[in-house]
């Protein structure tokens, strides 16, 4: 069941499976059924990418089959993250192959390829209930060094993955931002019809989209 915690209410309605998908904090202990896992990392393999390249790559760790990688992975974020994704059941991290395979050149859309696998996956895991929180504050280093990561791949962020938990387990600061209503910048600010806007808080018709 998905969990309808701070929906997103926005100016036209969507897709009901998008304005659930949010990156909370609170995690239950309860361990991610190995299909289930397969499942979300199936759909991030459903994203468009440059050339077909599939520049994603994925590292797992779990704490119920791999508590070894998933101790790895904590040891690379801030404190901050530590905190509470200390209680997820999954951490991951996110990785891309910063070159193309057909002819070696460099892949400057590999960074984007890997955001657009994550974030399917990330929707694919709130239909089936889950939740995934994605993390800059990590130490990229710290993955490399720990999972032997080859020159050419660059891990791009760390992420929380498992059923929702209790806000109330949280520190009282992370507790108000996991239930701090959720908004989003309306279309005039972000999308322009015929060209770019000609000052700041200007701009052209938006598109009708």
């Amino acid at each position: 069941m998905a969990d309808t915690t701070n929906l997103l209410t926005l100016e036209t309605p969507i897709l009901p499976v998008l304005t659930q998908r949010r990156s909370p904090r609170a995690y239950a202990a309860q361990p991610v059924p190995p299909d289930l896992l397969q499942q979300v990392f199936v759909a991030a393999s459903s994203a468009a990418s440059c050339y077909g390249e599939q520049p994603w790559r994925y590292l797992v760790g779990t704490r119920a089959s791999s508590p070894e990688a998933y101790d790895k992975i904590l040891a690379s974020l801030g404190e901050f993250n530590q905190v509470w994704a200390e209680k997820a059941p999954v951490l991951g991290v996110s990785i891309a192959k910063l070159a193309f395979s057909h002819d070696d050149n460099p892949n400057a859309w590999a960074r984007h390829d890997v955001g657009q696998a994550t974030a399917t996956m990330a929707i694919q895991a709130t239909e089936l209930g889950l939740q995934v929180h994605q993390m800059a504050g990590f130490a990229p280093d710290k993955l490399r060094e720990a999972f032997g990561i080859p020159a050419g791949y660059e891990p791009v962020a760390v992420f929380t993955l498992g059923y929702p938990g209790d806000p109330a387990s949280l520190p009282d600061s992370l507790r108000d931002k996991e239930l701090a209503p959720r908004t989003r910048k309306p279309l005039a600010e972000f999308v322009f019809e015929g060209g770019w806007p000609e000052q700041a808080g200007e701009r052209y018709d938006q598109a009708t989209v």
